[in-house]
């Protein structure tokens, strides 16, 4: 399951609870589409807004609705006990495989994520993802570390940030994790705008918020790296460039995304959990044009 496009559906939120209708709407899109791989509860799932039970109920209905399509569920929380217990209930949900970030508060020692994942692989019956995203866990790797977590049994696949956007930059950066890693584990780019260099650089997967709401077009991006056909690969992204900048103006693609899906009519237009607030009608109205410009309706 750890190759070509990893979708990241939104969990939209009504009344301050998921909305599950929302929810599967959504998910429908995405089996339509026949994506890769679901990677539900990341960062755009709202995982941190959640209890243990909404996180499960989440994971099983994502389950449920998933086809034949495999399920990789986000056990993200602050202590490792959580971790297991959200870990226990993704595998009895029947996820294929867990996601897992360093969430802290007090901030990680390497020594400290490295056992936290050793536990984790060491207790799941599943593959595990790392989940490398240091502008949310406050926790930056070291390629020596990747390596070492990569190691344990259990690891196939690691989720990195962005990478360079100079080409030569970022297949460096590629080249010198993947040199670390054991032949089996695969790397995966998230980082929606930088998504295309670093898939041309050598990432195997795409780890996509976009995907997760637009996937015909992100589809189109993987199938063409895949293919080895850069030039379509580096013209589709071009493309979206208004998307990304989008990304960009509202720090990230979470209040974009969940802005898109409520103009599509796929959620409430105010479908943010608490305390996060919605988009003001003129940056909807920015959004609504870039939909209909790019035509991703």
């Amino acid at each position: 399951m750890f190759k070509g496009l990893s979708a990241f559906p939104l969990t939209p939120f009504i009344d301050g609870s998921p909305d599950e209708k929302g929810f599967l709407r959504i998910l429908r899109r995405l089996t339509e589409a026949k994506v890769d791989s679901l990677g539900v509860l990341g960062s755009t799932g709202s995982y941190a807004y959640m209890t243990r039970e909404q996180r499960g109920r989440i994971a099983r209905l994502a389950v449920e609705n998933a086809g034949n399509i495999p399920v990789m569920v986000c056990v993200g929380a602050v202590s490792t006990d959580e971790v297991l217990r959200l870990a226990d209930d993704a595998q009895a949900a029947g996820a294929g495989a867990l996601l897992l970030p360093p969430v802290s508060y007090q901030a990680l020692h390497d020594d400290e994520v490295y056992g936290l994942f050793e536990t984790v692989a060491r207790h799941a019956s599943v593959p595990l993802c790392v989940y490398d995203n240091p502008g949310t866990t406050h926790f930056t790797f070291s390629d020596e570390l990747h390596g070492k977590i990569a190691a344990l049994p259990g690891v196939h696949s690691i989720k990195i940030p962005g990478v360079p956007a100079d080409a030569e930059a970022a297949s460096a950066r590629v080249r010198n994790l993947r040199n670390r890693l054991p032949s089996d584990v695969t790397i995966g780019i998230s980082g929606d705008s930088s998504a295309a260099t670093g898939l041309i650089a050598g990432c195997e997967v795409w780890y996509s918020v976009c995907g997760g709401l637009f996937p015909a077009v992100a589809k189109k991006i993987t199938e063409a790296a895949a293919a080895g056909d850069h030039t379509a690969v580096r013209a589709q992204n071009e493309r979206l460039s208004p998307l990304w900048a989008l990304f960009g103006q509202h720090g990230g693609s979470f209040r974009v995304i969940s802005a898109a899906a409520g103009l599509l009519g796929l959620t409430d237009v105010n479908c943010l959990p608490r305390p996060l607030l919605p988009l003001r009608a003129d940056q909807l109205n920015e959004v609504r044009r870039v939909i209909s410009d790019l035509e991703l309706a």
